[in-house]
């Protein structure tokens, strides 16, 4: 039997993907309706007519007056349980036309159907039978030997509990037949208590490919030659409920039979200089694989640069001295173009004491993914290292010290585990330092003591709740000027968190050092978690600072096309995730001030200094520098472009310097074997070089 409307989904917070799929937020209840026409059931001693005006589809069951007549529906539930059906029909008599009501065999007792005062006037009658998920077969008989109403369709409604149980994590992830820009996948299929809608393959917190439920292999087309991956795949139910991931697979796609090198790189160009630095720019080439892998910019025969963008900062120079410079373009196979254009280009001999692109000073300890850094008021700075849950000590000269593992932090085999950190503004007196972590059943905000020697063995709990997946946690805090401690936390993978302002996921949130919602926070007469929400509209960002007239700047990690820096506005909505960046249907919402493809940047961390922001990449490995315009910002220059790796976090020291941290090994589904990650000190134009 036909059905004239599918199922749909009543949620509160429904967004369609590109790909069609429904994403949803729970709620209290959810809620699913179906027409059935008349018409298309099943019929015996009843035919279809249409000479009574006023039916919908293609006419209306007449049962011409027999006793035992009938239509048979088939009612495809997509839950079992309590439906209410709805009886569209019309009785132009003036007595009763009774109909018995029987499902899948069972008899359900008879519904009335009074007159309605004529063929013309439809009216509804309801009936509650239990059904089981998939179709049934729902039958109304004549009672009466007058037959029964004219009946024109019947509703399926079905109410239940909200479904907040997510599918289990999808297991034995593998791939094969692995070829320059496509591999093959297969798995185990997840169980949910309601049933999975579809999987997503990830790389990282971005989605590669989704099929429905029922599928439980995939091919990704569209990957890139010569090229590593950590690959896995999440389960989602219909409430959009994701799984934790499965196993993550290491995929290397092997180098295609391309021998062509890209065109040489364009127009290169200086487009400025300090003391002790040069940045450049150029157009870019193109390759007749549909990618660039990365530029290098030479000094002679040195690589002094490599980058994935069309433009550079070189550092570490002497002042007021002349420099040469080429750049190379390289395919995914490694071909290399021939070189640029030359351009000479000389330092000045002008100086700063903070703000400006900075240059190398020394390296200070090597530590395993450090995540966030907050100085102590004597100089000494705390380090959280995401995968071994340890808090660190480091001293201004790199001495390190292991304080101690915080308890009740768990990783997610991807971007979860100990993160973002913040130093109480009243250190001196409560000594209270806040951590953001993963939990076993969530992300949250805690805090521990550290009086300079000792750290308490037991956390508080500050705002627990945030919903945690492999990816998309947030995770940065930060105390604001005005005393309240911010977060930023990631939409968990489930879209429709970022607009649900019930929702914590994917929004800056604001609260007071005790964990309670400022009365002064936009959405705080709405209650709930919405007390607690600064912006919305968040993907997964990662980045918060201040400037001089003490704005809120934040960063975010996009899906596929842009990643973001943002001038935070009290109750703004980002755009998530209809609007990624400035792509997408991004009316009503605030337009980031500067964008990147999210192969390029990665912003995470960021830190402000004399109007000078600073942005660690963790995609694009290098740091972003640009300088405050009113409303906006300057040139954004590149620096350090492929010297330390992915960099996590970039943070300002009492004694005018930058601390930049890289997560180079940063595997996914683990702690590293070594500790092979740098904290680095950076100094700014006219500093004195230590050591």
């Amino acid at each position: 039997m036909a059905r004239r409307s599918t199922l749909s989904a009543l949620f509160a917070g429904t967004a369609a993907t590109a790909l069609g799929c429904a994403l949803l937020t729970p709620v209290t209840a959810t809620a699913a309706t179906g027409d059935y026409e008349s018409e298309d059931a099943t019929l015996s001693q009843a035919k279809i007519a249409t000479n009574h005006s006023g039916y919908s589809g293609k006419g209306f069951v007449d049962f011409d007056n027999l006793v035992g007549s009938y239509a048979d529906y088939s009612v495809n539930a997509a839950q079992a349980g309590t439906h209410t059906l709805t009886f569209r029909y019309a009785n132009g008599t003036a007595d009763d036309r009774p109909m018995k009501l029987v499902v899948d065999g069972g008899d359900k007792g008879t519904v009335s159907f009074p007159a309605t005062g004529s063929w013309t006037t439809w009216k509804t009658v309801t009936a509650t039978v239990q059904l089981t998920a998939g179709v049934n077969h729902v039958r109304t008989v004549s009672a009466s030997a007058n037959g029964g109403p004219n009946t024109d369709k019947i509703t399926d409604s079905f109410s239940a509990p909200a479904d907040n149980e997510p599918p289990t994590p999808p297991k034995n992830f593998q791939a094969s037949n692995i070829r320059p820009t496509a591999a093959d996948f297969r798995w185990d299929p997840a169980t949910d208590n309601v049933g999975v809608t579809r999987y997503e393959i990830n790389r990282g917190g971005n989605t590669l490919k989704v099929v429905d439920g029922k599928t439980t292999s995939a091919t990704v087309d569209q990957l890139t030659p010569n090229t590593s991956y950590d690959i896995s795949v999440i389960a989602y139910d219909a409430a959009g409920n994701p799984s934790q991931p499965s196993n993550v697979v290491g995929v290397k796609t092997p180098p295609s039979d391309d021998k062509t090198p890209p065109s040489v790189p364009g127009s290169l160009k200086s487009t400025g200089s300090t003391s002790d630095s040069i940045s450049l720019s150029w157009k870019a080439s193109t390759d007749d694989s549909g990618s660039i892998a990365g530029y290098d910019v030479y000094q002679g025969k040195d690589v002094v640069s490599t980058t994935t963008q069309t433009s550079a900062t070189v550092t570490d120079l002497k002042p007021n001295t002349s420099y040469t410079f080429t750049v190379k373009a390289r395919d995914p196979n490694g071909n290399a173009s021939a070189a640029s254009n030359a351009v000479t280009a000389k330092t000045t001999n002008s100086s700063g004491a903070g703000g400006g692109i900075p240059s190398y000073d020394k390296d200070i300890a090597k530590v395993d993914l450090g995540w966030a850094v907050g100085f102590l008021p004597n100089g000494n700075a705390l380090v959280t290292e995401r995968d071994r849950f340890e808090l660190l000590q480091i001293t201004p000269d790199g001495k390190k010290t292991t304080l101690g593992k915080i308890p009740g932090v768990v990783t997610t085999n991807g971007e979860g585990g100990l993160l973002g950190l913040a130093i109480s503004p009243q250190w001196n007196t409560d000594h209270a330092v806040y951590l953001y972590h993963t939990s076993s059943s969530d992300n949250r905000i805690v805090k521990v003591t550290y009086d300079g020697t000792t750290l308490s063995k037991t956390t508080t709990p500050v705002l627990t709740g945030m919903s945690k997946n492999q990816y998309h946690n947030g995770g940065r805090i930060a105390f604001g000027p005005d005393g309240k401690l911010y977060a930023t936390v990631g939409d968990a993978k489930v879209k429709a968190n970022a607009q649900n302002k019930s929702s914590l996921n994917g929004k800056i949130l604001r609260l007071n050092p005790d964990g309670s919602a400022p009365s002064d926070n936009p959405f705080y007469a709405t209650g709930g978690n919405a007390r607690y929400v600064w912006s919305y509209g968040h993907r997964n960002p990662q980045g918060l600072a201040w400037d001089s007239q003490g704005r809120l700047w934040s960063s975010e990690f996009g899906e596929s096309s842009q990643d973001e820096l943002n001038l935070i506005q009290k109750g703004g909505n980002y755009g998530w995730s209809a609007c990624e960046g400035t792509i997408g249907d991004c009316s009503g919402t605030i337009a980031p001030k500067k964008t990147w493809p999210t192969s390029q940047a990665g912003p995470s961390g960021i830190e402000i200094v004399n109007d000078w922001i600073y942005i660690a990449a963790v995609t694009g490995k290098q740091l972003f520098a640009t300088q405050i315009k009113g409303d906006s910002i300057g040139t954004v220059s590149a620096v350090f472009s492929g010297r330390w790796g992915r960099l996590r976090s970039v943070t300002k020291t009492p004694d005018g310097h930058l601390w930049v941290t890289s997560t180079n090994n940063d595997k996914l589904g683990g702690t590293p074997d070594t500790i092979d990650n740098v904290v680095v000190q950076l100094k700014f134009p006219g500093a004195a070089i230590a050591g």
